[in-house]
This record gives C-alpha cells, structure tokens and sequence, in this order.
C-alpha cells in the first residue's frame, strides 16, 4: 500500500481510505486513483488488512451447495449488495456435510470476518459451531431457520402451501404430496405446511414415499419416489412437490410411464413445484410452482446484518417470512 500510495502520489491514509470506501473520497481522487490501479494491476491483501483491523470489511457467506441455482441466485444478490455497501463477501459452501459446514465455520473465524449470512444444515439442530460464532459476529440465517431465536429471513411456507393446495383443490383432484429429504429444517417446514394446507381445505394428507437418505441430488429423489409411486394402480392424479427439483425428477418419471402432464380432460396427471427454479418454465411441460422473492431474501437479509454491524437497533421483525407467488404453467 506504501508503494502504491507513493505510485499514484497520494498519501496512503487517502489511498486506504479509498479502498476501504470509494465513495469517500473526492472525484478527481477516485479517478486519479482508478486509473492508477488499471495501469499497475495493483490489489489491496484484504486478508492482511483483516489481520491488523478490529473491524474489517470482509463478510462470510455459508451455502449448502454451490451448484443449486437458488443459493447461485442468493449469493449473486448478497454480492452486489454488500460491495454497493463497501464489504468484500467471501462464500464458503458446505456441500451439505456437517462437516464441511463446521470446516467453513473455521475458515471464516481464521478471517476474522466482521459478520455472515449463513443457509444452515441440520434438520433437527443447528450445528454448535454457528452458535459459538454467534456469540463472535453478527450473524443473519437465511432460507433454512435455525432452531433458536436470531435474525433470520425465508419464505412463508404456510402462506405458499396454502397457495398452492389452494389452486390444485380448486382445479382438479387434491395433490398428493413428494417431499424432500430431511437435509435441513426446511423439509420438515413444507411437509407441515403442505398437511396444514390439505387440512385446511378438509382434505387427507397424502405423502409419496421417498428414501430414508440425506442427500442434495434431489431431482433422482424425485424420479426414484414418482417411479415407485406410478407402478401401482391407484397413483395420484395430482402431484405437489417439495421443491422444483424434486419435480424435475418427477416429470421425467411421468414421461417414461407414457403419461401426459397438464392441466385439462386429455392429461393423465398433473405436477406442481415450489421455488420457482430458473429452468421450471424451460421443464416440459413447463412446471406450475411458487416463486420465492430471491431478491427480496437477499435484500433483507442484508439490510439486518448491515444494521448489526453499525450497531444499529434492528427494524422490523427478527424472524422475517417473505410471501411468495403462484406462477400457472402447463404441467398443472
């Protein structure tokens, strides 16, 4: 930083204070600055900085998996939300393993990062790590709710269950229900909220079988359990499942046993999902789901662990649930 400051000619409190913030400093600076940094490559260590502030400007950011394009969309929106804000996000995934997820609990205290938004696993308890750097930096759980009271931010399964079971009731015959496997508290979430809704409109709940495993490779749940359940005589007509994944799998099953997915008098079975995955409408037939407010997830999310960290007194409700909405296509 030294070199660099005397590179561009400028003092480096006003160099760093760039860094840390580029709207901090004057336009002719900032320009001055930029094109100095184009023309030498130069980049700040963030990590060393980290090492001698009290309060850095890195965030951590814990998913379960890297490749699902709800937590790629999530992290994307957390990313450009907390540079707007001057913090530099550093995303760490679990891949669904306690283990992992313990391992990234390490990783970000080794950072000394000044707070996290973490998707946690476990179905049943939260891991004691996360509650050991609860008590170290602000932290914010999104989509999965930790089994204890801290700020967190998801959707409304009650509300987008009852949205759905609503609309299937209203058009055809009641939605037998195919869950997800209990790889977080989300599983258990919907599989309620999907029997409260049926109740609701007095109507049994039904449930798919599905393997007793933990896994993430959803979309094979989904076909293993639709196949299974399409081989006996009686299958369900309509189909409401845990995610849109699991419906991904599902669809494929349909189309192997020769059957028509859709809504109407020529189609054998229709099949709902929830999420709203970027590739449900591109499905085929393109898939009737529940679209969760990505952006807003994000947005709120950030907005609380922003105020945390200003030491800021918290607005709105600690345990936040988002509304989602019914998106209509062909397959129900």
């Amino acid at each position: 930083m030294e070199d660099f400051a005397s590179y561009v000619g400028l003092s480096r409190p006003t160099v760093s204070k760039y860094f840390n913030n580029p709207g901090s400093v004057r336009s002719k600076t900032r320009a001055r600055i930029e094109r100095a940094v184009e023309q030498s490559g130069f980049r700040p260590n963030l990590f060393a900085t980290n090492l001698k502030r009290r309060r850095t400007r890195v965030l951590g950011v814990i998913i379960p998996n890297t490749t699902d394009p709800f937590y790629m969309e999530l992290t994307r929106r957390i990313e450009d939300i907390a540079q707007d804000a001057g913090y530099f996000p550093f995303v760490l995934s679990s891949n669904g393993d306690s283990d992992l997820e313990t391992e990234a609990i390490g990783r970000l205290q080794s950072l000394s990062v000044a707070g996290a938004i973490v998707v946690p696993l476990g179905a049943t308890r939260s891991n004691a790590d996360l509650a050991r750097l609860e008590a170290r930096i602000p932290l914010v759980y999104v989509d999965s709710s930790p089994d204890h009271d801290m700020p967190f931010v998801g959707t409304d399964n009650v509300q987008t269950f009852h949205l759905i079971v609503d609309y299937l009731c209203r058009s055809g015959t009641a939605p037998a229900y195919l869950g997800m496997p209990d790889i977080n508290r989300n599983a258990g979430a919907r599989r309620d909220a999907y029997a409260a809704a049926m109740s609701a409109f007095r109507e049994p709940a039904r449930f798919i079988d599905i393997p007793p495993e933990t896994t993430w490779e959803f979309e094979r749940v989904g076909h293993e359990s639709m196949t299974a359940a399409l081989s006996r005589p009686a299958f369900p007509r309509t189909v409401l499942c845990a995610n849109d994944r699991i419906a991904f799998g599902a669809l494929l099953a349909a189309w192997e046993a020769g059957l028509k997915v859709g809504h109407g008098d020529d189609a054998d079975i229709r099949i709902a999902g929830h999420d709203d995955h970027p590739l449900s409408r591109y499905s085929c037939p393109p898939l009737t789901t529940v679209a969760q407010n990505y952006g807003e997830i994000a947005r709120v999310a950030m907005q609380k662990l922003i105020r945390r960290l200003e030491g800021r007194e918290e607005t709105g409700e600690r345990h936040m649930l988002l509304r989602g909405d019914l998106i209509l296509r062909r397959s129900a």
